[in-house]
Formats: structure tokens, C-alpha cells, sequence
């Protein structure tokens, strides 16, 4: 393999591909990226066994081939060199020569036969979306998702598909997040519930922006691929049996209010520091046009802020973790969100223009609310 590619785009592509490669390979090969020139091009694909990429870039292609190289050390030596323009020439199997300008590095890589294949997507259905509308699922929903929860399958962003609709929901047991987009193109008689890994999320997340620009997305049946411009992401599903979560969404809405959002956001960060983040609550007490937050610790002291709200009903009192309430309202962009409510005891809903929506636990009313524990959804 011969191949002369300019030094900025083998950095733009070091930035894409860099976080795959797994910091305690299993196995030494996966700790290499393969690099391969072919048809005017290279392609470096990484992969840790659950989720894989492969970039292609232009490149000036003088002989075909391909190598493993070390992902660590062939990146660290990429950003530091200074000449616009790198060579990178296969000497053997095992080992590659790097030169840019007068300088020369010999680097030791690996066999391209032991690179593990990247996952086949021959039986697979796609439909495309823009970029911005699957930015939009992904941001609003695996924020929620549990991080490292013994019921693994919380672990994960599930994505359902059926009736020409496509479903994202993540949950850690005190809050929920859901968004349903619809896909006119998609086939009406397709269906499916996929379990997506957070970290194959966060990648996904790194490819999209808020442009109209399309991606497309293949599923099998135990793997999906996310094809954005020249990177292609592809992560093996979760297996598990996701919890029946539309049971614990609140349909019988009997009280709403408007809040105006980033008002609420920063009364809910200045009263938080009179609560415990592992622990603690604010009490919200609605009463006509106005919304009080109270939060009170035998540590710290007391604290007290209002609010104007757009709210007409009875005088309704309830305890929600602060901290989880200022990250569902942080992923909306609206001026304004819906806050909707059945009694004390009930989740909170809040919704925003969007098709998104976001279930907040409740906690317990009391004298010292930062004492108690937050409560969970009931989702077992």
C-alpha cells in the first residue's frame, strides 16, 4: 500500500474515528485502525466488537493495499507533524513507512487478516431522514437512558418501529423521554424494537448537525448502520426485553401550567443548592399565576424563589429532584414548556412544540424533602 493524502483531512478523520477504538483492547488488534487505499481513497475503520466506523477520505492513491495500524501512537504522530502533506507506504505486512517532508518514521503495525470483518448489513431494511430530525431524536431521549443500571436493557436508547413511525425512548426509572417522528417513505408493514447502545448514541450524535442533509439507517435484526457523507457507524443492537413504559406516561392530565423555561431553570439551580444532588427535592406549589419553589436541608438552611406561571387551577403542592428537572428542560429549545400534572403523587409530563415529551418522577412531600429518597417509575 502506497497512498499521499493531505494532513488535514487524516486529522479531520483521527477526530471522527478516534473515540472507537477501545482504551483497554481486549484483543491487541483492536486497539489498531485499518487503513486501506483503494480506488483513489482511504478508509480507516475501527472497532471494539459492539460498535464499528469507516471513513473515506481522498487520497492519492500510488498502490493498493491495506494495514493495521496502532491507533494511539499513528494518531499522536498525524497531529504533530507540519507539512500539508503525508505519505503513508506499506512496507510489509507488518510495518508502514510515514514520511512528510524531509522526515521519515517507521511505525510496526499488524496483519490486516487479523482485523476483525466489520458487520455485514446485506439483509437489512433503510430509510433516510435529515440530519437535524435525528440529532433532534437522539438529543431529547438518551440523555434519560440509565448509565449503568442492573437491568441492562435501561442501558440503551429503544427504538420502535412500526406503522410508518419511528419511536425513541429512554428511561432510568425516575425520568422518561420519548419523541415520535413520522416517515412517510418508510414501509407501512415494517416493524421492529431495537435496543441501541449509548456509546454507538454519542458517535451518532458527533455526525449529524441541524442541516437538512440526509443520513440513511439500515436495520437487521441484531445490528444497525448510520451512513452520514463519507462515515458509515455501525453498532451491534442489546438484547433484552425493553419494560412496557406507555403504562407509566400520564394520560388523565387534570392540571397544566406554562412556565416560561430558562426562568425556571435558573430558580431551579438557585434553590437546588439547598438540597443534596444524591438526595435531595424541591417542594413546587402552584397556585393561581404563581409557581414557588421551596427546598430546606437541617444542613445547609432554607430557601425560597416564585415565579409567575400562566396557571388558573386549584392550589396544588409537589416535590420533584431538581437535578433531573433542570436536564429535561436544559434539552428543550422552546421560550415555553407545558407542565402537566394529575395530583401529588403522579409523574409530571412536560412537554414543548416538539414531538418530544418527558416524564418526571415525583418524590415525597415533606418537612426536610432533601432526607428522601427520589421515587421511581414503575417499570419493572
Amino acid at each position: 500500500m502506497k497512498v499521499v493524502i493531505s494532513k488535514l483531512d487524516l486529522v479531520e478523520i483521527i477526530g471522527r474515528i478516534q473515540n472507537i477504538v477501545p482504551t483497554k483492547p481486549t484483543s491487541p488488534i483492536l486497539g489498531n485502525v485499518l487503513c486501506e487505499a483503494i480506488d483513489d481513497q482511504l478508509v480507516i475503520s475501527a472497532t471494539d466488537l459492539m460498535v464499528s466506523m469507516r471513513c473515506f477520505v481522498d487520497a492519492k492513491v500510488i498502490e493498493e493495499g491495506a494495514i493495521a495500524l496502532p491507533a494511539r501512537r499513528f494518531f499522536q504522530l498525524i497531529r504533530e507533524l507540519t507539512a500539508p502533506q503525508v505519505k503513508i507506504h506499506a512496507l510489509t505486512h507488518e510495518s508502514a513507512e510515514i514520511t512528510t517532508g524531509s522526515s521519515l518514521f517507521k511505525i510496526h503495525g499488524m496483519n490486516r487478516e487479523e482485523f476483525p470483518q466489520l458487520p455485514d448489513l446485506a439483509e437489512s431494511f433503510e430509510f433516510h431522514l435529515q440530519k437535524k430530525v435525528l440529532k433532534e431524536m437522539l438529543s431529547k431521549t438518551a440523555f434519560a437512558a440509565a448509565k449503568e443500571d442492573n437491568r441492562f436493557a435501561l442501558n440503551s436508547l429503544r427504538i420502535y418501529i412500526a406503522e410508518q413511525k419511528v419511536t425513541c425512548v429512554a428511561t432510568d426509572g425516575k425520568r422518561l423521554a420519548k419523541i415520535v417522528i413520522p416517515v412517510e417513505h418508510l414501509d407501512p408493514l415494517v416493524r421492529g424494537s431495537y435496543l441501541l447502545p449509548l456509546k454507538a448514541v454519542d458517535e451518532m450524535l458527533k455526525m449529524v448537525d441541524d442541516t437538512e442533509n440526509p443520513v440513511t439507517l439500515k436495520f437487521a435484526r441484531d445490528k444497525i448502520s448510520v451512513e452520514a457523507g463519507t462515515i458509515a457507524l455501525i453498532s451491534k443492537l442489546l438484547a433484552g426485553q425493553y419494560p412496557d413504559v406507555e403504562r407509566v406516561i400520564p394520560r388523565a392530565i387534570a392540571r397544566e401550567c406554562s412556565v416560561h423555561r430558562e426562568e425556571w431553570i435558573a430558580l431551579l439551580r438557585q434553590i437546588s443548592l439547598f438540597t443534596s444532588e444524591t438526595s435531595g427535592s424541591v417542594r413546587c406549589t402552584l397556585e393561581t399565576g404563581q409557581l414557588h419553589l421551596t427546598a430546606m436541608s437541617s444542613e445547609i438552611g432554607e430557601g425560597r424563589v416564585s415565579m409567575p406561571v400562566d396557571y388558573a387551577g386549584d392550589k396544588l403542592e409537589i416535590a420533584f429532584n431538581p437535578f433531573l428537572l433542570v436536564d429535561i428542560l436544559r434539552h428543550s429549545k422552546d421560550e415555553t414548556v407545558r407542565l402537566g400534572l394529575i395530583d401529588s403523587h403522579n409523574p409530571g409530563v412536560i412537554t414543548d412544540s416538539s414531538a418530544a415529551l418527558f416524564v418526571l418522577m415525583p418524590m415525597r412531600l415533606t418537612e426536610l424533602p432533601s432526607a428522601q429518597p427520589p421515587a421511581a417509575l414503575a417499570i419493572e
